[in-house]
């Protein structure tokens, strides 16, 4: 190991708290240092380049390296660095990146509030359905039904509204006026039930629910379309049309975290254009800058935003950095791209069925794979004991990791959520880099089965 990393993971471990992260035993390893990164690759201070199967957190959509939009943040900063939306002032790039998103959002969701991060989308999100509500003179309605297993980001707020066990046993008490319901995993939790029978079970669980806390007490439902950090859970083709039925019935705004499967992610702009979804509000971050710069945003509805245009007060909420305009500059060169590159269809049409394809082709009857799913370029991979019947690895054998650390070594990245392995490469990617990506999958999967062996 040379001593530029050392220095630098000796200075890491003295300073730095890393996100999600064991920090004892993250300071007694020493952390892999990334220098510098280029299409769908990244290279450590040792040299050892890496194939980047997750675009960093699920956000690296146009690739790394695309001078375009450096030359927008460079540009931007020279003409105005910095100035807030708040106090009856606008600029130029938040105004015309409100209008582009708009251009591609689902339904009729016109108007953009912007953010940092997916998860002040989110904060952003529960604040405006509870504020909805409370200015139509029914402040009661102010519960919020989310599901088990579901990852809305990690502010109090968010950490609140996922499922994450692990993330609710630190930093309680929880937001109230939160309930959860399961979760609409058919390969882990459908037992005998078919696919289809499993959808109908799991949106019935929502119905239940908004019965059993009352109808009128009941703000909003949310969902990410596909869950992502939860090992990307595709729900059953049912599901989706069920969830809305039961949100139309009984008055309920229909909220979709869009965060992970925004902006070409499923092959569609957005997950909902995927699973035919009528949100009335969805947040997104990810995607939209291609993670160049940190900026979210929540689009809304007109059912949501004609209630607060009629009401004559202030929305009390917002960032000091919302639509900030080096990052929205950033976020707005990046959706040009995408739509020059023709970059949705690209995924939808070509680079996404052929990753499908030969992902199962590759992986499907492999020793240690019991299920694939996935649509355009997201996929999750659940690992298994045995196939048939079915057995999943217990508590003694941490299967994922033992798998990430295999695909690390072996220049892949590819992250675990326990026993579920998943990756979400860059939109950008080529057919011979996917076939490189499952070459070394692979080889990182026979290699733990061996391990355990």
């Amino acid at each position: 190991m040379s001593k530029h990393t050392q220095d630098i993971q000796h200075i890491d471990a003295q300073h730095h708290l890393h996100p999600f992260t064991n920090t004892s035993a993250l300071n007694a390893k020493g952390a892999r240092i990334i220098e510098k990164a280029q299409g769908v690759y990244i290279w450590d201070s040792e040299g050892k380049k890496m194939l980047d199967g997750m675009a960093g957190l699920w956000c690296v959509n146009m690739g790394y390296g695309r001078k375009e939009l450096a030359d927008a943040a460079y540009k931007q900063m020279q003409t105005l660095p910095y100035y807030n939306t708040f106090f009856q002032t606008s600029h130029e790039q938040a105004a015309l990146l409100a209008k582009e998103i708009a251009s591609v959002t689902p339904h009729d969701l016109n108007h953009i509030f912007f953010a940092n991060s997916g998860s002040e989308a989110i904060d952003t999100i529960m604040r405006l359905v509870r504020h909805y509500w409370a200015v139509k003179g029914k402040p009661y309605r102010n519960i919020i039904i989310a599901r088990d297993n579901a990852y809305h980001g990690s502010t109090l707020a968010g950490a609140s509204l996922g499922g994450m066990g692990g993330m609710h046993k630190q930093g309680a008490p929880l937001v109230p006026g939160i309930e959860h319901i399961r979760q609409p995993y058919w390969y882990g939790e459908g037992g005998d039930m078919s696919e289809e029978e499993f959808g109908l079970a799991c949106a019935k669980a929502l119905e239940d629910r908004i019965l059993e806390v009352g109808p009128d007490n009941v703000a909003c439902f949310i969902g990410e379309p596909i869950q992502g950090a939860g090992g990307v859970i595709v729900p059953p083709a049912n599901y989706w049309g069920e969830i809305q039925k039961i949100c139309d019935k009984y008055d309920i705004l229909l909220a979709a975290d869009e965060v992970i499967c925004g902006f070409g992610r499923t092959g569609n702009w957005f997950g909902s254009d995927t699973f035919g979804i009528k949100p009335d509000i969805i947040s997104m971050a990810k995607g939209l800058s291609s993670g160049y710069l940190p900026i979210a945003a929540v689009a809304v509805g007109s059912r949501i935003t004609d209630a607060l245009m009629a009401h004559d007060d202030d929305f009390h909420h917002g960032y000091t950095y919302s639509g900030h305009p080096v990052s929205a500059a950033v976020a707005l060169e990046n959706i040009r791209l995408m739509k020059q590159e023709n970059i949705v269809d690209y995924v939808a049409n070509d680079i996404g069925p052929y990753f499908q394809s030969e992902l199962r082709k590759r992986l499907g009857d492999h020793p240690l794979v019991g299920n694939i799913v996935g649509t355009g370029l997201i996929a999750g991979i659940a690992l298994v004991k045995n196939k048939a019947p079915k057995e999943f690895f217990g508590d003694d054998i941490n299967i994922g990791l033992i798998c990430r650390d295999h695909c690390f070594e072996n220049g892949l990245i590819m992250r675990a959520t326990g026993s579920r392995m998943v990756l979400s490469p860059p939109l950008i990617i080529s057919h011979a880099e996917v076939d490189e990506l499952l070459d070394k999958a692979v080889l990182c999967f026979d290699l733990t089965l061996k391990s355990i062996s």
